[in-house]
């Protein structure tokens, strides 16, 4: 029987080397000129430092939009508050979004099952099973899934079997 796996990673060495350009292309524009705005990456967060609010929006737009050319959707980090961390600098910690825990795992079966396709879904630790007797109903259910709004991380297929 058909089936596909919905995990949810985000590819470390892809996430370095969009940290490692945004940090380049901030060091040389000239509006962040004397200032030291800095991206950091840690295994389960970005830390983002900078003198003022402007900077801190626009060093994440950098960011952002290198993670994009890099297909690392926008979901796979949460964004925290902007908090002074003295010496008249500010920080952000953007948290990473990876695996599917449980609650999510839920919500992401019930809307398998409202799609009105002949597929079953079950959750598996850190990864949800579809699967069904046709192909064609696996694959509008991940199209179905990619497009809805209400899902709320960053989702991959693996295992795809026929």
């Amino acid at each position: 029987m058909p089936s596909f796996d919905i995990v949810s990673k985000i590819d470390m060495g892809e996430l370095k080397n969009a940290v490692n350009q945004a940090n380049r292309e901030i060091s040389g524009r000239f509006d962040f000129k004397g200032s030291s705005t800095s991206l950091d990456l840690h295994p389960e967060y970005i830390e983002l430092k900078a003198e003022d609010e402007y900077k801190m929006r626009a060093a994440l737009d950098i960011l952002r939009t290198k993670m994009g050319k890099r297909n690392i959707g926008m979901n796979a980090m949460e964004p925290g508050d902007v908090q002074p961390s003295g010496n008249q600098m500010f920080k952000q910690i953007l948290q990473l979004k990876q695996g599917i825990n449980k609650e999510d795992g839920k919500k992401i079966n019930k809307l398998v099952k409202s799609y009105g396709l002949k597929v079953s879904s079950s959750v598996m630790d850190e990864k949800i099973r579809v699967t069904g007797k046709k192909i064609d109903d696996l694959q509008k259910t991940w199209t179905m899934l990619q497009d809805d709004k209400n899902v709320k991380l960053e989702l991959q297929m693996e295992n795809m079997k026929r």
